[in-house]
C-alpha cells in the first residue's frame, strides 16, 4: 500500500495527474490505476474526477493526513534500521531561506565529513513555505528565522544572527564610506527580495523605523539576481553580511556596514517536533548547535 500512498500524496501536492506521475517517474495511467486501487482498499472515494483532477473529497482530505504520517513513520523506521547496520546514512531534505544558503552549505559540508553516507537535498524556499513543507512531511528540516514570526511546535538550533550590510557598485557615491546609517538610503534605488520573503519584511521594518523611503526598482526571490542588478551600477541592495561577502567576492562591488541596524534576528535549523526523532536528525541538530558555538 505504501506505493499507492506515495501516489496519493504526490497527486494532492501537484493537483494534476500528469505532473504527479512525472514527479514519481511513472506513467499517468499507472498513477490513475494506483489511486483507484487505494480507493478500493480503503472503501471510499478520495479524488473528485472529471476531465481533470477535481480536488480531494472530504474523505480524501482526512486520508491525506494519515498518508503523510504513515510515509513519514516509514521513512523513520527505514533510517533507524539502516543506522543499526551501516551507521548514519540516507537522504536529508532541507528547505532554506535564500539568505541562509551559505550557512546551509556549511552545515551540510561539516555533517557529511563526519557521516559520508548521508546526502543532502537543499531547496530554496521562503519561511512560510518551509513551515508548510515541514507540516506536510515534504522536507525533513529547514533553516529559517527563529524569532521574528511564529514557528509553531518545532525544535530549533541557532546558527547565527543576521547583520545587514549595503551592497553597491564601486562607482556608487556611498562606496567609499567606512559606514553609513539608514538615512543615507532615503530615496535610493534599491533591488529587494520579493514581499513574500521574511528578510524583505524585516528590511521594510528597519526602513520604517528609521523614516527611510527607498525607491524599489527591482524585486526578485533570488539574491543572485539582486547582486547581479547591483553590479550594473543602477541600484543597491541590503543583505545579511555573510551571504553578501560570499556573493560580492571577486566582483566590482563595495560592502558598506550600516549603523543602527536595530535588533538582530536569529537564523537556525528548524526540525518538526516529533518523538522519537531519527538518528540522522538527532545528529544534525547536535551538529548545528556545535557549529553555532564555533561561529
Amino acid at each position: 500500500m505504501l506505493d499507492k500512498l506515495e501516489m496519493f500524496v504526490a497527486l494532492a501536492r501537484e493537483g494534476h495527474f500528469g505532473r504527479a506521475a512525472e514527479t514519481l517517474n511513472i506513467a499517468q495511467p499507472t498513477l490513475s490505476a494506483g489511486i483507484k486501487q487505494l480507493e478500493e482498499q480503503l472503501g471510499v472515494q478520495l479524488v473528485h474526477r472529471g476531465s481533470r483532477f477535481g480536488g480531494l473529497t472530504p474523505e480524501g482530505k482526512g486520508a491525506l493526513v494519515w498518508a503523510k504520517r504513515i510515509l513519514g513513520d516509514t521513512r523513520q523506521l527505514r533510517d533507524e534500521m539502516r543506522m543499526s547496520r551501516h551507521g548514519l546514512s540516507g537522504e536529508v531534505r532541507l528547505a532554506v531561506i535564500p539568505t541562509a544558503q551559505t550557512w546551509a552549505a556549511r552545515l551540510c559540508t561539516v555533517f557529511t565529513e563526519r557521516h559520508p553516507n548521508v546526502r543532502f537535498t537543499i531547496l530554496s524556499r521562503n519561511s512560510r513555505e518551509i513551515l508548510q513543507m515541514l507540516d506536510d512531511f515534504e522536507v525533513d528540516g529547514g533553516i529559517s528565522y527563529l524569532d521574528n514570526e511564529p514557528l509553531g511546535r518545532v525544535d530549533t538550533a541557532q546558527l547565527y544572527e543576521e547583520r545587514y550590510i549595503l551592497v553597491c557598485a564601486q562607482s556608487s557615491p556611498l562606496a567609499g564610506r567606512d559606514r553609513i546609517d539608514w538615512a543615507a538610503l532615503d530615496d535610493a534605488p534599491m533591488a529587494m527580495l520579493t514581499p513574500d520573503m521574511q528578510n524583505r519584511r524585516i528590511i521594510n521594518q528597519l526602513f520604517a523605523q528609521n523614516g527611510v523611503k527607498p525607491r524599489t526598482c527591482i524585486e526578485s526571490n533570488s539574491i543572485i539576481a539582486l547582486v547581479a542588478s547591483v553590479a550594473s551600477g543602477r541600484c543597491m541592495t541590503v543583505l545579511p553580511t555573510d551571504v553578501a561577502q560570499f556573493l560580492a567576492s571577486g566582483k566590482a562591488l563595495s560592502l558598506v556596514p550600516i549603523e543602527g541596524a536595530g535588533r538582530r534576528h536569529t537564523v537556525g535549523l528548524v526540525l518538526p517536533h516529533r518523538e522519537p526523532r531519527t538518528p540522522v536528525l538527532d545528529a544534525l541538530l547536535a551538529e548545528a548547535r556545535g557549529l553555532s558555538g564555533t561561529s
